[in-house]
């Protein structure tokens, strides 16, 4: 992987009854632990608040991470976000809290450039690592189509009102640092 970078950020997805990641959650914290592996970056930030019945996303692929051999030292977790957007707001206040600049993104192949410009509005440097795709039917990548051009169109409006959310952001972190929520 020619890649380098302050941090690594996953990006969440759902999570089955077991409490595992659904297959393509499970190829996002696989990619991820390899390019920690291999040295891409030192940290892994897993981003996703999500509930999935009992399991938050970031937890569930937190716990995968530590199962392909990612210490727990190097995983930082946003158990706030709901959205890919939220996700490029509140886990660019994480990297910022850690003095990283340049990130390296780790999701679906057909969510990656949605991802990248969520995060790059914010001001990360970032850099795409798709992970595999998995069997793309015909009707599974035309619903992704769609998906992403809804999506596309929310986010650009979500990221119109971000301040607000930065702010909160940078306050939630503050609170959780000092011990208080």
């Amino acid at each position: 992987m020619p890649l380098h970078a302050d941090a690594i950020v996953v990006l969440g997805c759902r999570v089955l009854p077991s409490g595992r990641p659904a297959a393509p959650g499970a190829r996002r914290a696989a990619t991820a632990a390899r390019a920690y592996r291999e040295g891409v970056a030192p940290r892994v930030v897993v981003s996703g608040g999500r509930r999935w019945g009992a399991q938050i996303e970031a937890r569930v692929l937190s716990a995968e991470l530590g199962r392909a051999g990612v210490p727990a030292a190097a995983i930082v977790q946003d158990l706030w976000s709901l959205t890919t957007h939220e996700n490029a707001i509140f886990s660019a206040a994480l990297l910022r809290r850690m003095g990283a600049r340049r990130a390296v993104i780790v999701t679906c192949p057909w969510h990656m450039p949605r991802a990248l410009q969520n995060f790059r509005e914010v001001g990360i440097d970032a850099s795409g690592l798709p992970a595999p795709a998995g069997c793309d039917r015909v009707v599974a990548r035309a619903w992704q189509r769609g998906h992403e051009m809804v999506s596309t169109w929310l986010d650009a409006r979500a990221m119109r009102r971000r301040r607000i959310l930065c702010e909160s952001a940078a306050w939630l972190l503050d609170t959780a640092r000092h011990g208080e929520t």
